[in-house]
């Protein structure tokens, strides 16, 4: 690529100093072919109706927890494929264990809702098992492409997995000193965003030919579609959970009558996007709801975060 670049460093927490280099992005860059090439299949995973739920603050804490789950052997999974393929030349520039790995912080989220016993309660959903295995498959069989799995599901944790962990610690009335959402604490990354852009850069240096690169976007494509299935297998465990849902959230589409364009992270989105016109929109479609009346400007702050991953 022969754009102009400048540099930078970024200190992470290991004590390492990375130079970051701010490129001027090309098409063809890896991390731009994912975000082009997965913005269909992450519209469809946005929309499941317990992505939408959780959104809006309607929470069931058996789902959540199982949830969770679901998370500890996707990641377990994920990270021992990583650790097995920590010096490939096609992944060894991705490698943060200490940044980004979530095994240990999901095994004291599991054990603070389900109890010290709680790898004897706990076991992996068939949805779930069929993630792991492509995981492990790839680990083993065509390692460049864990970087697909990565970057899908690490920089959501940075991105929208943020908001997610404010929704539930207010649904759940959890513990203001993280208990039970370790998950979405990320004690060695100081700058979210600084370690996203790194992370990026990163990933666009690996050198990798056109089809690879055309590959890790139908591999990134079917990790969205295999979170869709934990999704969708969730939703319908829901069914036949009898429990007060925990509420603290706002309307989605849904709610408001169809009419989109009353929706506040539509809104959000549409701001967090360049189109400022519709502020006001977001202004009144929150100040419409007696509980946005109250959270409207830690939501606006949250959704408008969300809508920047969204659009990564």
């Amino acid at each position: 690529m022969s754009a102009e670049k400048m540099e930078k460093t970024v200190t992470v927490s290991n004590g390492a100093v990375y130079d970051e280099k701010e490129d001027t992005l090309s098409p063809e860059d890896v991390s731009e072919m994912l975000a082009a090439g997965t913005k269909e299949v992450h519209e469809k995973a946005e929309n499941t109706q317990f992505v939408k739920d959780f959104l809006r603050g309607r929470i069931r804490k058996e789902l959540f927890k199982l949830g969770a789950v679901a998370l500890y052997y996707t990641y377990t999974a994920m990270e021992e494929e990583i650790e097995r393929n920590k010096d490939h030349p096609h992944f060894a520039p991705l490698y943060f264990p200490a940044e980004l790995h979530r095994n240990e912080a999901l095994a004291r989220d599991l054990e603070y809702f389900y109890g010290p016993d709680w790898q004897s309660v706990v076991s992996c959903s068939p949805a779930t098992q069929h993630y792991v295995d492509r995981i492990h498959q790839v680990g083993q069989e065509d390692p460049v492409l864990l970087v697909s799995h990565a970057y899908t599901r690490y920089m959501g944790d940075l991105s929208g997995g943020q908001v997610l962990k404010k929704v539930a610690q207010r649904a759940m009335k959890l513990p203001p000193t993280g208990e039970g959402l370790e998950f979405y604490q990320f004690d060695n990354i100081h700058s979210a965003k600084s370690f996203k852009q790194l992370y990026r850069s990163r990933m666009n240096e690996l050198e990798l030919d056109m089809e690879t690169k055309k590959r890790l976007v139908g591999e990134a494509v079917k990790a969205f579609q295999f979170n869709m299935e934990v999704f969708e297998e969730l939703e319908e465990i829901g069914k036949t959970i009898q429990e007060d849902v925990l509420d603290a959230g706002l309307p989605v589409h849904g709610a408001m009558g169809g009419d989109i364009n009353k929706c506040p992270y539509y809104a959000a989105k549409t701001v967090a996007s360049g189109g400022t016109a519709y502020a006001g929109q977001l202004v009144m479609a929150v100040l419409r709801h007696p509980t946005g009346q109250v959270l409207f400007a830690t939501w606006f702050a949250a959704l408008a975060g969300f809508a920047a991953w969204y659009l990564m």
